[in-house]
């Protein structure tokens, strides 16, 4: 099995998986490339009365998806809706804590879902974490996710532990925010020098590396990471070129950038910018200390998507707790 290798296609042996977030963002091109294989997919969500847009090409796979509200309380039914399945594929996470969704419950959770794929007689876990999580970590997102990981790890399944960087592609919130702002405001406002980095990657290439690990029997721990690295600054100003945007892009004091990010949430009526966040990419956390995985750079894929960006603002509260 080749990681980096090209799409599984009808080459894809696993029948059934489960898939936990279809009708989200990592998940829906997971799901994807697993019907193109011909498979079945148990959707396991917590918005099951939300369609699928998997597009027209797979209206004709639709039979072939079952969707599931996850039953994290009831470990018995929860391993009961992944029984048959062979792997799991967890996208499963909260960006932020709110109406009492916190990263603990997070944490809980995604060890219950761990444990009942045990109990389900799964063979294998294909988890997506974050690039340079850390039990040490300060920053409780990349912390929580260090802790997941352990769990996938002493589940005594068969593992890949998949860490992206910064995804990105139509439905991503970072980059769609960043040229929304753009586009919308006269001023853009880069927190403190905007020389940290990050190294973004599309989210079909994440999801080629998943599947591809789902039809391995080894445990891997793999960045998802692509061929490009910008600095923050570097990535805002080719954002703006390829937008036309002409806002004026000025340099703030990281607190202050915070706290104007919060005054745009409030008139969006979203979170904008969390300080783990932040902080995460200002201490270089979304960069990979490995070879890309990605293939596909972020600059070429702008040439053909740049005017598709930022007419719309993509709300998280909308799309997870609402």
């Amino acid at each position: 099995m080749n990681p980096t290798g090209s799409p599984s296609g009808s080459s894809f042996r696993i029948q059934t998986t489960v898939v936990t977030g279809v009708s989200g963002y990592t998940g829906k091109y997971i799901a994807r490339r697993l019907l193109d294989g011909g498979g079945r997919v148990i959707n396991l969500t917590g918005h099951p009365q939300r369609p699928l847009d998997l597009g027209l090409a797979y209206a004709r796979a639709g039979s072939r998806v079952i969707t599931r509200r996850y039953g994290f309380d009831d470990p018995a039914s929860l391993a009961a809706d992944l029984a048959g399945a062979e792997v799991l594929f967890n996208t499963y996470w909260v960006r932020f804590e709110r109406d009492g969704v916190t990263f603990r419950q997070a944490i809980r959770n995604t060890s219950r879902l761990v444990e009942a794929a045990r109990r389900a007689g799964l063979r294998r876990i294909i988890h997506v974490s974050i690039s340079n999580p850390s039990l040490d970590s300060d920053l409780p997102y990349f912390r929580g996710k260090a802790e997941v990981e352990s769990a996938v790890r002493e589940s005594g399944l068969s593992y890949a532990i998949l860490r992206p960087t910064v995804i990105f592609g139509l439905e991503d919130i970072l980059i769609n925010n960043i040229v929304f702002l753009l586009r919308k405001f006269p001023l853009f406002a880069v927190p403190g020098s905007g020389e940290y980095r990050l190294q973004p990657v599309y989210v079909d290439d994440v999801a080629r590396l998943a599947v591809d690990l789902g039809d391995s029997q080894e445990n891997v721990i793999l960045d998802a990471a692509g061929p490009e690295t910008y600095t923050f600054n570097e990535l805002v100003k080719l954002l703006q070129e390829k937008s036309g945007s002409r806002a004026k892009i000025i340099h703030l004091p990281p607190g202050l950038a915070l706290y104007l990010s919060r005054l745009v949430g409030s008139m969006v009526n979203d979170v904008v910018l969390t300080g783990d966040e932040l902080h995460g990419l200002m201490r270089d956390l979304l960069v990979s200390g490995q070879p890309p995985t990605g293939h596909t750079r972020l600059s070429a894929w702008l040439d053909e998507h740049a005017s598709q960006l930022g007419r719309r603002y993509s709300s998280e509260l909308g799309r997870h707790f609402r």
